[in-house]
């Protein structure tokens, strides 16, 4: 099953560029996912199970490296990739 999710990370620390930039190289780097990065959330489409096993890693690899932050998810069952192609997202 096809998902989309828009997750949002808050890391509780004066220097919050470094994690959020590396989370999202990291979630880059995972095959089978489309990623589309806006100013204030990440987009992710893929199948459920690669989304979500990639998101367990990157999320406890960024507490361990950076300490606390918060993640904020919307899930949604269906890929809109296609139908957000050419807006600002």
């Amino acid at each position: 099953m096809r998902i989309t999710i828009e997750i949002s990370m808050y890391p509780l620390r004066e220097e919050y560029e470094p994690a959020i930039i590396e989370f999202i190289n990291e979630l880059k780097s995972v095959d089978g996912l489309s990623i589309r990065v806006n100013p204030t959330a990440t987009h992710i489409f893929g199948e459920y199970d690669v989304i979500f096993d990639s998101l367990k890693s990157c999320i406890r690899h960024s507490f361990e490296k950076y300490g606390k932050a918060v993640f904020v998810l919307k899930v949604l069952n269906g890929d809109l990739e296609k139908s957000l192609e050419g807006s600002d997202l």
